[in-house]
């Protein structure tokens, strides 16, 4: 796509956030969609592309009274959103719709109609992985991280430190789940979840939801917020089965993801300024940091450890607490993008002085898919 076509015009999350015991999957979407469209000043008959998961895009254009000349229910796991941006980007570049509403709502703690973790038995992952006894992501994840930990010479105290840092972050913003400090020795002595994970080291899980609203970028001065623009965008699928993995040390489709919206940026790891990765676990970081090329590859856990992404660090990372300590409601994807958004708005808790180029990345499922959006404040 052409740089700095698209922008984002509206960006909200749920009114609520952590237990939401009175409101069901679709009222969660509905209700970041109307922050949203609040906050660009539209209503429901605006949009004429509407992009989700979790759910249909007809139960969502149904249920919001959209007509829409375009729909993408494009599920992937988490990193979906970031998939949505990029196809409506060029949907809209297209002429196929020039409004799109992306939207995400999870009851991930309350289970109101929510779904379990399950695999047919017919399927990859019920034929080659279930029968072993895995019982969802913090006991398959363990599979690559165990080979990653090795292969790179890192402790898993690297791990406990990724959440340490993060931690400090969420004591910016007054929505994050968890804000009171930890240490490393306080994650090494968390409850075992799977080895090597503590349950502070494995994500939150909560209620909540979050929209985004874009539309071309010669339209974005009519709104009444800060547009934020698209400069680049990525995507890539590796495995259904997270043991079948290319290289159980890096995420193939988080480097085709990554350079593909680097290339299309056109920018150098120097002018990123801020930067959300997709931290379900504690794992995820690092292998961001070194997939998308901050770091190489054996340095990621000492980049941390320095504090490189720390307040006042060189590059901040998962500055609204991540998915360890803000939230995490099953498909975190949107919660990044927010931030992202936040930022470069300049209204985040945590601001990052003088952000202009923001880069927020996704996985999805195991290790099964990747999206990259970069963002750009700087108008055309």
């Amino acid at each position: 796509m052409k740089r700095k076509s698209i922008a984002v015009v509206g960006a909200a999350e749920t009114t609520q956030m952590g237990r939401i015991p009175d409101v069901s999957v679709i009222g969660l979407h509905a209700d970041a969609a109307l922050n949203a469209l609040a906050d660009a000043g539209l209503k429901p008959s605006d949009i004429d592309g509407v992009a989700t998961a979790g759910i249909s895009p007809v139960e969502l254009a149904h249920y919001m009274g959209i007509r829409p000349t375009y729909a993408d229910g494009t599920q992937v796991g988490g990193c979906s959103f970031m998939l949505h941006v990029r196809h409506a980007a060029a949907a809209i570049n297209e002429g196929l719709c020039s409004t799109v509403l992306i939207t995400h709502g999870e009851s991930g703690r309350s289970r109101v109609g929510a779904g379990g973790f399950g695999r047919s038995a017919s399927s990859l992952m019920g034929q080659f992985e279930m029968p072993y006894g895995p019982a969802g992501p913090p006991t398959m994840f363990t599979i690559p991280v165990l080979r990653y930990l090795k292969a790179r010479g890192y402790s898993v105290e690297d791990l406990a430190q990724v959440a340490v840092v993060q931690r400090e972050w969420a004591a910016k913003n007054p929505r994050a789940s968890f804000k009171d400090p930890i240490t490393v020795d306080d994650v090494m002595k968390a409850d075992m979840i799977a080895w090597p994970f503590t349950k502070l080291m494995c994500c939150l899980v909560t209620d909540g939801g979050g929209a985004l609203i874009l539309t071309s970028a010669d339209r974005a001065k009519d709104f009444p917020r800060k547009p934020v623009y698209i400069l680049g965008t990525g995507e890539s699928v590796e495995t259904p089965m997270v043991s079948q993995m290319y290289d159980f040390t890096q995420s193939t489709a988080f480097r085709i993801s990554g350079k593909k919206a680097f290339d299309e940026a056109g920018i150098t790891h120097a002018d990123v300024d801020h930067l959300m990765i997709y931290d379900a676990f504690a794992h995820l970081p690092l292998y961001g940091l070194e997939d998308l090329g901050f770091c190489k590859e054996g340095e990621a856990a000492g980049f941390v450890r320095d504090r490189n992404t720390a307040i006042g660090g060189k590059l901040p990372l998962n500055t609204n607490g991540g998915g360890l300590s803000y939230m995490h409601s099953g498909m975190y994807g949107m919660y990044a993008l927010q931030e992202s958004v936040r930022q470069l708005r300049g209204i985040a808790p945590a601001q990052v002085p003088g952000a202009k180029v923001s880069i927020a990345h996704g996985v999805g499922g195991m290790f099964a898919a990747s999206g990259t959006i970069v963002f750009s404040n700087e108008a055309p």
